[in-house]
């Protein structure tokens, strides 16, 4: 059935009998322009500035709506089985210790990850981190600094005094999946999504973290990845994406339709960026008033870093809303398609300013 196509059916067995009415969820505000933040519509399609941040509110209801028009409807309760986390190995990694473990996602899959822990007892509970892959066969070993040395990001946060877990995405590293299978996931985009949000649910239940301070990174794939997590899950506090978006308009929408990614952007959509229901300008703007850094080198040639200037520009209008326009950051290193350290640099201070107490 086409994503957007819905009706109301409604059966009368007699004259006497009461009436039944089914009727599904009505289809999502449309908006034609994701770039302007300033107002919301009706269904009527009548416009209303926002001017408030319980303004601001409605709007953002209306941008996880079109987002399930494309990525598929945020999993329900009964997807949160218990995580029956089981340990592979431990392994000591200077003064910290490195788990591998799995941990039950949904009622049919099991995703690997690591997470690195203090080898001490820490005196008090620290700030945790999700840190998320690129598109390797590595998985989750780049990023745990078995792979790429400037990608081992979530070791070196871990260094800096974080507990960071690092899973793979689906069909990436260990995480053998099936995407032709029908297990209720509309998206890769949205299976990798609640993945992430069960290894939230992990972090949450070690004795070390502090759950009010848990941030997100990750690079290119991780770098949106970690966003639409964000989106779904206010439990991320700061998010950090290097080489991860552009605005939609300056991007290539095929790129994007893959079974790892969200194919009903071809399907439903005709990889046509004015059907689209959605841009990264309304996903930034909805992280507010959460932390958010873009970093986007000025030569990359997977995502154009006048697009992501583009969104920034368009978000700050809600940061500024909310008095958090400092919240709201981007950084354009003179780079390709990368995580160099100094650009590695920005985002670790970065995190450590919103996560980390005086």
């Amino acid at each position: 059935m086409n994503a957007a196509r819905y009706f109301i059916v409604c059966v009368a067995f007699s004259f006497h009998a009461p009436v039944w009415k089914f009727e599904l969820p009505l289809p999502p505000v449309s908006y034609s322009d994701h770039t302007d933040l300033t107002f919301t519509l009706d269904r009527k399609g009548n416009k209303t500035p926002i001017r408030t941040v319980a303004d601001w509110e409605v709007r953002r209801g209306h941008i996880l709506d079109n987002m399930a028009l494309v990525m598929g409807s945020f999993p329900n309760k009964q997807k949160r089985v218990p995580l029956d986390v089981k340990e592979i190995e431990q392994v000591k990694v200077g003064d910290l210790i490195r788990r591998k473990v799995t941990y039950q996602s949904d009622p049919n899959d099991r995703v690997p990850a690591y997470i690195f822990l203090p080898s001490e007892k820490p005196a008090k509970k620290l700030p945790a981190i999700l840190a998320l892959h690129q598109t390797t066969k590595l998985g989750k070993d780049e990023p745990a600094g078995l792979g790429i040395k400037d990608m081992a990001y979530g070791l070196e946060l871990a260094q800096r005094g974080y507990v960071v877990i690092v899973p793979d995405y689906p069909s990436f590293g260990e995480h053998k999946y099936d995407f032709a299978a029908d297990q209720g996931y509309a998206s890769g985009s949205m299976k990798a999504v609640w993945d992430n949000v069960r290894a939230l649910d992990l972090l949450e239940t070690l004795p070390e973290v502090d759950t009010e301070r848990i941030g997100v990174i990750g690079h290119s794939l991780g770098g949106h990845n970690a966003m639409f997590t964000a989106l779904f899950d206010t439990r991320l506090k700061a998010i950090v994406s290097n080489c991860g978006f552009s605005s939609m308009r300056k991007d290539d929408l095929p790129s994007w339709t893959g079974k790892t990614y969200m194919p009903r952007i071809k399907s439903e959509f005709a990889n046509d960026v004015t059907k689209l229901p959605f841009d990264f300008h309304e996903v930034v703007a909805a992280f507010a008033p959460r932390a958010f850094l873009a970093i986007a080198a000025d030569k990359d040639n997977d995502f154009d870093v006048t697009g992501v200037q583009d969104v920034l520009t368009a978000a700050g209008t809600i940061y500024k809303l909310h008095g958090v326009s400092e919240r709201l950051a981007g950084h354009y290193p003179k780079a390709v398609h990368s995580f160099p350290t100094d650009a590695r640099k920005v985002a670790y201070d970065f995190l450590d300013k919103h996560l980390k107490k005086p």
